[in-house]
């Protein structure tokens, strides 16, 4: 029998988040984003919920020695390509994550700030919106909020395409690198997200596909660490990411007795990932 080539391992990407038991959002959703995109999927849980799509019964926070300890290992043994950050939950715990990354500010860093979960459970706990300003925005290469996070962030409320406009340039001025701000909240035919970024202005447009999705801000920001750890840039990440968002909500399917779809990652899976 011959002996098997040696096969050049993929790139990694690590994601920091809670866990979600129906498998739609949160740690499940990122992993099976960062193997549509081919990417090896390494994950620290900061909370185990208890929910399925009919909604959110419990949560439970996991200590931040065991969350420090999750992140360590994993830097300590691979080369880590991006790093993806969705549910913190409480101000403790996004402050010891920052201080945990401090010393790896070479690898990118993409931040969702998940605050409110598809059925409208809260998933924060304390002064969130404060720590993730004051820890996270500086230290993020993409920010990656939706309306009513940025609404939160940064302290008013938004209805039109300018207000979005407004919104990134002002989270931007907070430390972040880039703002990809997501415009789906915003009522219309039309979905209209904005990236704010070193290179400038870029609008994205697409018809609103009329479904109730679960995890499409977590699928799109961990599909954006992805690209990034296979060497694309932000832009061209962002780009990829909300073109495979919108296939994976296009043929989302209910497994369970909720409303709330879950998209489908590997049947969007970009070519040629999606063997």
């Amino acid at each position: 029998m011959k002996p098997f080539p040696t096969r050049t391992p993929p790139p990694c990407a690590m994601t920091i988040a809670g866990s979600d038991s129906g498998g739609g959002a949160g740690i499940q959703a990122d992993l099976r984003s960062f193997a549509a995109f081919g990417v090896h999927g390494l994950s620290a849980i900061t909370a185990v919920t208890a929910q399925n799509t009919c909604g959110v019964t419990d949560i439970e926070m996991l200590p931040q020695r065991i969350v420090r300890a999750q992140i360590g290992a994993l830097l300590d043994d691979f080369r880590v390509g991006a790093i993806k950050i969705g549910m913190l939950g409480t101000p403790a715990l996004c402050r010891a994550i920052a201080e945990t990354l401090e010393s790896h500010r070479g690898i990118p860093l993409i931040v969702d700030p998940v605050l409110i979960a598809t059925s409208g459970a809260s998933l924060s706990r304390g002064r969130l919106v404060g720590a993730i300003r004051q820890y996270l925005i500086p230290r993020a290469d993409l920010l990656t909020p939706n309306v009513p996070e940025a609404e939160q962030l940064v302290g008013r409320s938004l209805h039109s395409r300018d207000d979005l406009l407004d919104a990134a340039h002002a989270l931007r001025k907070r430390g972040a690198r880039a703002v990809l701000l997501k415009g789906g909240h915003v009522p219309g035919a039309e979905v209209f997200d904005v990236l704010v970024s070193e290179s400038g202005t870029r609008w994205f447009s697409h018809p609103r596909i009329d479904v109730e999705g679960h995890g499409t801000g977590c699928t799109l920001a961990a599909a954006v660490a992805a690209g990034v750890a296979r060497g694309a840039s932000i832009e061209i990440a962002v780009a990829d990411a909300i073109e495979f968002v919108n296939r994976a909500l296009a043929l989302s399917y209910h497994p369970g007795k909720g409303a709330i779809a879950v998209l489908d990652h590997l049947a969007a899976a970009p070519l040629p990932f999606n063997r």
